[in-house]
């Protein structure tokens, strides 16, 4: 009877023992260990790697003020494709990412997004000359014969279904860097991504261009616009709150809007961000 109280005792002890490190949390973990593994996708302007082996863009630029004012000031930028971030953060590869994702129903589902941080609107990446006169999603959807070109697990994938574009007429990449040769290629007609990502694509290569003027696409008579967050496992939630309070502070911060302006965004899709809210977005308002 001893011998089995003992175990009992035992056992009850590393069950306290257990509870106690849980409760500690993510956030003391990681202060713990003295760094943060943090996810980027390699895109410019969101979050890509620079030449030092830091990383840069309107994702990494704030949630490295924003991790410092918490303290943590030891990041370790991990890149992974931008379909295997939410799969990778859910499996414990990394604590957080930061990679400007578009805060999605479907995706909130899966992992807890902070407050918004950015705001922007869509492009379409056209071969040189527009020889197809592309405009907008819906001059894909009229022509049959026409290829949209969409980065694996982006939302742009959801849009194009929310106007009407068939899966026959998708083709998937990797990464935003194949769309260069895809579209100069024809391979599809025009690749679909964010106005910045277009934008920036366009500058890379005289065989393509942004298409414009461009259409807003809409869904449901609303105007297609995304708003970037950093995302986090639903469990951690020390960590989200401690993130979105520094966030918080940091968007009232006159060096947040100029990061933003830097890569880009204009003081409209800045106010965006400042105004949107997660939960609603979430719920798909």
């Amino acid at each position: 009877m001893n011998r089995i109280c003992r175990r009992l005792a035992i056992a009850a002890v590393a069950v306290v023992a257990f509870a106690s490190a849980a409760a500690a949390g993510a956030l003391d973990e990681i202060k713990d260990r003295g760094s943060i593994r943090v996810a980027i996708a390699n895109e410019i302007p969101y979050g890509y790697l620079t030449l030092d082996g830091g990383a840069a863009g309107i994702a990494p630029d704030v949630a490295s003020k924003v991790l410092a004012a918490m303290g943590i000031h030891e990041i370790e930028w991990v890149v992974a494709p931008f379909g295997s971030l939410i799969p990778g953060l859910k499996a414990g590869r990394f604590d957080m990412v930061a990679a400007s994702q578009n805060i999605l129903p479907e995706r909130c589902q899966q992992v807890a997004f902070s407050k918004p941080n950015s705001s922007y609107g869509e492009g379409l990446l056209v071969k040189a000359g527009n020889p197809h006169d592309i405009h907008g999603y819906d001059d894909i959807k009229k022509n049959p014969d026409l290829k949209l070109a969409i980065v694996s697990g982006a939302d742009q994938l959801d849009i194009a279904h929310g106007v009407g574009v068939p899966d026959s007429q998708i083709v998937v990449i990797s990464n935003n860097a194949d769309a260069l040769s895809t579209v100069a290629a024809g391979r599809a007609a025009a690749y679909a991504g964010t106005e910045l990502t277009v934008a920036r694509l366009a500058g890379k290569s005289e065989r393509v261009e942004a298409a414009k003027p461009f259409r807003d696409p809409e869904i449901d008579g609303k105007p297609v616009r995304s708003y970037g967050a950093f995302a986090f496992r639903p469990g951690d939630k020390d960590l989200l709150a401690a993130f979105n309070e520094h966030l918080a502070a940091f968007h009232e911060t006159p060096e947040y809007a100029k990061i933003l302006a830097h890569y880009g965004l204009s003081p409209k899709s800045i106010e965006a961000a400042q105004k949107a809210d997660t939960a609603d977005l979430c719920a798909g308002k």
